[in-house]
């Protein structure tokens, strides 16, 4: 046996790699499903380990719909380097990538928490602002003034796109590049409503 195997796991580690079970389980079940005594299953650990990391079931939910979160952000950051037209739609694509590519743990994130608690609700609030935060980085390069309304927009948008990644992306088939070509459409279209200056860069 090498020393790798042998070597034991720290706190920190055992907690990522339990997380990381429990995000995998997203891609074939409903969050729900997600127990500890069927994480302790996975893991082959005692339910008295998975207690000890997460408590109860609850922050066992948070703890993966974070992580979950955390990867599609991650996967989608927008790169700055690009000019604004090009960075919005290279995010986009990527999101839609992520999501045809993760489709059971994208469906977990937002439509399998829709009646959870509050703080895995929280979670799921928190993308939608970044990502609706990121969108307001794009448009605010161009003349378009930044009020209350066009942040409404935006964050209206956001739970629109999720919509449309779960029916065109995660319950279909389309091409990744139709679907991309819908979202820009739609959130130019929503920005030139609230009185900006049309596509983005042009």
């Amino acid at each position: 046996m090498s020393a790798d195997r042998r070597r034991r796991l720290t706190r920190d580690e055992r907690r990522a790699q339990l997380v990381a079970l429990g995000v995998n389980f997203l891609a074939e079940h409903p969050l729900d499903e997600l127990t500890i005594e069927e994480l302790s299953a996975q893991a082959g650990v005692s339910r008295a380990l998975v207690f000890h990391y997460f408590g109860t079931r609850q922050g066992l939910h948070r703890e993966v719909v974070l992580m979950a979160r955390d990867s599609l952000l991650h996967a989608s950051t927008p790169r700055p380097e690009l000019p604004a037209e090009e960075r919005l739609r290279d995010t986009l694509t990527r999101i839609v990538v992520f999501v045809r590519e993760h489709r059971g743990t994208f469906y977990s994130l937002v439509r399998g928490v829709a009646s959870g608690d509050a703080a895995i609700r929280a979670v799921i609030d928190q993308s939608r602002d970044e990502n609706a935060r990121r969108l307001l980085e794009v448009f605010l390069e161009q003349p378009v003034a930044d009020d209350d309304l066009l942040r409404v927009a935006l964050r209206s948008w956001v739970g629109f796109a999720e919509e449309v990644l779960v029916e065109l992306a995660v319950e279909a088939e389309r091409p990744v590049a139709e679907i991309v070509d819908f979202l820009e459409r739609t959130v130019q279209g929503v920005v030139a409503a609230v009185g900006g200056p049309g596509p983005v860069g042009r």
